[in-house]
């Protein structure tokens, strides 16, 4: 009886030396450290540069679109009204340009001929009673007064005379060059105003800058919008990553080209990460992506990792988790 005793107390102490073991084993264990990220792609933001009324959408949410595919539409009618303007104007510049160029018409020539003969004939007439005039005051037929009336008459009409000739010479040379350019620049400067205009109207088609899917579609059909808003947006899903924020102690561990093995609970599978880039400067995050053991620092670092191969179904928004543990 009493050897049973001692058998019994001897399969006691044994236990007891595994449980303390085993408790002891548990209460070394550390927690394992994981991080959490997410998935993310690149976003382009397609907008207008001018203002207007959306006319049509070509698209709808979750399309796939190609690069240089149609978005949608604006309606400008103040355009279409400025437009009309400066084409007229580049009309008025253009027939005045002509007629720069091409000089006075026949009817203008003779017109300023027949003024100059004119004016001739009176000089001659003038001419002719200014030289009576002088004989008969020399002979003191007429008195002073009277020789001078002649003698301004005469001057006048030689002016006038002299005026009649040089406008029908101008009318001979035609415009001058700094006329010519002056109407050639008028042409340009109205060219350029349509130019303006138009590149202003075709911004009021909206194409895809890059392939991709459409996220969202912020504006509906009617609605105005301004310089610069945002309609729809598209996602590069052939440019996507995972983004992790950092805490500052396990930087350290993690070095640009490493490559990482990531958990993908949507998928539920494991993807391999290379870390492509890592922020140069702490900052705070709105959310912690890291679980250790002990307090908590919200002070992290940016991380960016890449797929080392493209993965069907990831997309942006689903959750990542990699086990540094095992680093």
């Amino acid at each position: 009886m009493k050897y049973i005793n001692y058998i019994l107390l001897f399969i006691l102490l044994i236990l007891s030396a595994i449980v303390l073991i085993v408790v002891s084993k548990r209460l070394s264990a550390s927690e394992p450290t994981l991080l959490q990220g997410m998935v993310e792609c690149q976003q382009y933001k397609a907008a207008s540069k001018i203002a207007g009324r959306i006319d049509t959408i070509y698209i709808s949410e979750g399309n796939y679109v190609k690069k240089g595919e149609l978005l949608y539409r604006l309606t400008t009618p103040e355009l279409s009204a400025k437009l009309a303007q400066v084409e007229a104007v580049k009309s008025a510049a253009e027939a005045l340009d002509k007629q720069t160029l091409a000089g006075a018409r026949v009817e203008q020539i003779s017109a300023t001929k027949s003024i100059w003969q004119k004016a001739k004939a009176g000089r001659v007439l003038s001419e002719q009673s200014f030289d009576r005039a002088t004989k008969l005051y020399q002979n003191g037929v007429i008195p002073k007064q009277k020789l001078d009336e002649a003698t301004a008459n005469f001057a006048a009409m030689k002016a006038t005379e002299d005026a009649a000739y040089a406008e029908y010479t101008l009318a001979l040379a035609g415009a001058t060059q700094e006329q010519k350019a002056a109407a050639a620049a008028q042409v340009k400067q109205a060219q350029g105003a349509i130019s303006e205009v138009e590149t202003y109207i075709s911004d009021s088609k909206v194409f895809a800058a890059v392939s991709g899917e459409v996220s969202a579609i912020a504006h509906q059909q009617g609605e105005i919008v301004g310089s610069g808003a945002t309609v729809v947006t598209i996602l590069d899903l052939s440019d996507i990553w995972v983004l992790f924020n950092i805490k500052e102690t396990l930087l350290p561990q993690i070095k640009l080209g490493m490559s990482f093995r990531a958990y993908i609970p949507a998928l539920d599978r494991y993807v391999m990460l290379k870390v492509g880039n890592i922020a140069a400067q702490a900052d705070f995050a709105t959310w912690n992506a890291t679980r250790t053991k002990g307090s908590f620092d919200i002070k992290t670092f940016a991380v960016k990792m890449y797929p080392e191969k493209s993965y069907k179904d990831l997309r942006p928004g689903m959750s990542t988790i990699i086990d540094m543990s095992n680093v």
